[in-house]
C-alpha cells in the first residue's frame, strides 16, 4: 500500500522535489499518476493557478511527463546547490525551457475596489503546470534562502526542507523527529536491560 501524500508547506520546489520518496518498501513517486498529480496539485491550491475541475478529466500521461521531468530538474539541480556545487547545465536548461513553454502573462482585473494581478499561461494543462513548477525551483534556486535546504536526517527519509531555524534537523519533527527519539529510547533501554 503507498503511504500518503507527503507533509506539504515547504517552498513549492521543495514540495515537488519531495514526492519522490524512499520508503521501507522501496521508492515512492507519490505523482506517479494523473490523479495522484490532480491530488497533489489541489493540495497545493493557495500557492498556484490550479486546473478547473473540468481540467481533471484531461489530465493526461504527457502532462504528467512534463511535471516529471521539471521534477527531476529541480531535484538534481537542488541536490547540487546543497552540496554547494554548480547545478548540472542540462538542468537548468530544462527548468528554463519549460517556462519558455507556456510564459506566464500577468494579467490585470480590478477586484472589490483594488487592482488584482494573476498569471495566466497559454498552453496545454501539462505545460502551464510544469511552466510554474519549473518558475518557482528557478525562484527557490535564486534565493538566498537556498542555503538553508537541508535533507531529514531520520536515515530512512530523503525528505528536503529550509532549516529556517539553524537547529532544525527533521523534515518533521512530529514524524521523523519522533522516530528517531523513540529509537533512541529504544536503544537506551534495551542497553540496560
Amino acid at each position: 500500500m503507498k503511504p500518503r501524500l507527503p507533509l506539504i508547506g515547504e517552498p513549492l520546489a521543495v514540495d515537488l522535489v519531495n514526492t519522490r520518496a524512499i520508503t521501507p518498501d522501496g521508492p515512492v513517486d507519490f505523482m506517479g499518476t494523473p490523479a495522484e498529480l490532480w491530488e497533489w496539485l489541489t493540495r497545493q491550491a493557495d500557492r498556484m493557478t490550479t486546473p478547473t475541475q473540468s481540467e481533471r478529466t484531461s489530465l493526461s500521461r504527457a502532462d504528467l511527463a512534463a511535471v516529471h521531468e521539471v521534477r527531476e530538474h529541480a531535484a538534481r539541480a537542488l541536490t547540487q546547490i546543497r552540496l554547494g556545487k554548480r547545478p548540472p547545465a542540462d538542468a537548468l536548461r530544462g527548468l528554463n525551457d519549460a517556462q519558455r513553454a507556456a510564459p506566464g502573462i500577468r494579467k490585470l482585473s480590478w477586484r472589490g475596489g483594488s487592482l488584482v494581478g494573476t498569471v495566466e499561461r497559454p498552453g496545454s494543462l501539462g505545460a502551464r503546470v510544469a511552466a510554474d513548477l519549473a518558475e518557482a525551483a528557478a525562484e527557490l534556486l535564486t534565493d538566498p534562502i537556498i542555503e538553508a535546504l537541508r535533507e531529514c536526517e531520520e536515515r530512512n527519509c530523503v525528505m528536503l526542507f529550509i532549516a529556517t531555524n539553524p537547529r532544525r534537523r527533521w523534515c518533521s519533527p512530529a514524524i521523523c523527529g519522533n522516530r528517531v527519539r523513540v529509537a533512541r529510547y529504544y536503544q537506551r533501554h534495551k542497553a540496560d536491560a
